[in-house]
């Protein structure tokens, strides 16, 4: 009897892969002839046949997943070998009715076939493994050289954010890189923590030194701040004792933020208290000095009507008048308005000033001689100029003439300067 295509392989029917004698027992067609696989004494031959048949059928099933799952990929190499091998077992000798040759020829050609490929993988591995130690390395050689930093250099914040991020690159290739040998990845990690720890001390160290620093600028800053405060009393007079205080306070350090902003708080606060009694006196004078300026205006306005007075002797003495009630009007508030009112009357006197000085140049006898002498070598000139210019004229000498009248247009213009 033969068994279904699909469950085993092709026999022929003067052939068949399993018989079964008279007393129910069962034997499987091999190449070396029949081999005995069991009995099935409580049931027909068909029913024995059919069930040894199952059996081989199973291990078919088996050896074609196993197949299937090496053709999908997805499973290692190695562990498809495994099952492979525990399948070839199953089939040697196996209880079964079918093509048992096949069944051993297909797992025997997959085997080889997983064998070459765990030799690929475990050379893959290997490399992978070497990979990894050489990444590890780095990342241990990285961590050790934030730890040999000097510690008064070290930015703590960056520096402890860095070996974070080694740490958190080391614990990923740990998760999800291949698995070091034992010693290795030991001995890499004591490295590795060694250098976490050292660097962990030093930045105990400095904060611990820092905080220290702090204490002391604290205490000098809050002496500071009381001494600050004792000016109130002395309102706008206490300034300039405060202004000391506070070139002393920019050279004290820093006692940390929340303890700087606290302190400093407290010390703009005792200076604010001195200023706004300053702005306080300094609205008051403002207030007073309302019909001050009005009657500076009013001067200055007058002070312009000055530049018409042709008799400079009644200009000046017009505007010493008006400096005299300038001066007796007293001080004004605010003081950049008081500087701008005096920069506008002093430029009315600039202006008279310079009218003066103009005056005295042309009515000093000294200058008036010079220009009298000047006027007579002019003149002089003027009359030689114009007899060269009519002889030239006369002998046609048109170049002579022409450099003559250029000359005579000059000591004109000159002349003319000087009022002659």
């Amino acid at each position: 009897m033969t068994a279904d295509a699909e469950s085993t392989p092709e026999s022929t029917a003067d052939e068949p892969w399993g018989r079964v004698d008279d007393d129910g027992t069962v034997s499987v067609r091999e190449s070396s002839g029949w081999r005995v696989v069991g009995q099935f004494p409580d049931g027909t031959p068909e029913e024995a046949l059919a069930y040894f048949e199952r059996k081989y059928a199973d291990l078919a099933g088996e050896v074609g997943l196993l197949e299937v799952r090496h053709r999908r990929g997805g499973a290692s190499a190695a562990d498809l070998r495994k099952a492979a091998r525990a399948v070839a077992e199953k089939v040697t000798d196996a209880a079964a009715v079918g093509d048992l040759a096949s069944l051993q020829a297909r797992i025997t050609a997959l085997t080889s076939t997983l064998e070459t490929e765990t030799e690929t993988e475990a050379a893959a591995a290997r490399e992978a493994v070497d990979e990894a130690v050489r990444e590890r390395t780095a990342l241990v050689e990285k961590a050790e050289a934030l730890a040999a930093r000097d510690p008064e250099t070290v930015q703590w914040k960056q520096a402890s954010a860095e070996m974070s991020a080694l740490f958190d690159q080391w614990q990923a290739h740990q998760q999800n890189g291949p698995r070091l040998p034992r010693s290795t990845g030991q001995a890499l990690w004591k490295r590795f923590r060694d250098a976490r720890s050292v660097l962990d001390k030093h930045r105990r160290e400095f904060y611990a030194q820092l905080d220290e620093q702090h204490k002391v600028v604290r205490d000098r800053k809050t002496r500071l701040v009381e001494k600050a405060e004792a000016l109130a009393p002395q309102g706008e007079d206490g300034i300039g004792a405060y202004r000391d205080l506070l070139d002393q306070w920019k050279a004290a350090g820093r006692a940390g933020k929340k303890a700087d902003d606290a302190l400093w708080a407290r010390f703009k606060a005792a200076g604010d208290a001195l200023y706004s009694a300053r702005s306080a006196r300094e609205a008051a004078d403002a207030e007073a000095s309302r019909e001050k300026i009005d009657a500076r205006r009013a001067l200055l306005e007058e002070a312009r009507g000055i530049a018409d007075v042709k008799d400079l002797t009644a200009a000046r003495s017009q505007l010493t008048g008006i400096q005299r009630q300038w001066d007796d009007v007293g001080r004004i508030f605010p003081r950049d308005v008081e500087r701008s009112l005096d920069d506008d009357l002093r430029k009315i006197e600039n202006a008279l000033r310079s009218r003066e000085d103009a005056d005295w140049k042309r009515n000093d006898p000294e200058t008036k001689a010079r220009a009298n002498d000047m006027t007579r070598q002019l003149t002089d000139a003027i009359d030689k100029l114009e007899q060269e210019i009519a002889e030239a004229e006369g002998r046609g000498d048109k170049k002579a003439a022409a450099a003559a009248k250029e000359a005579l247009e000059a000591r004109k213009s000159w002349l003319r300067a000087l009022g002659g």
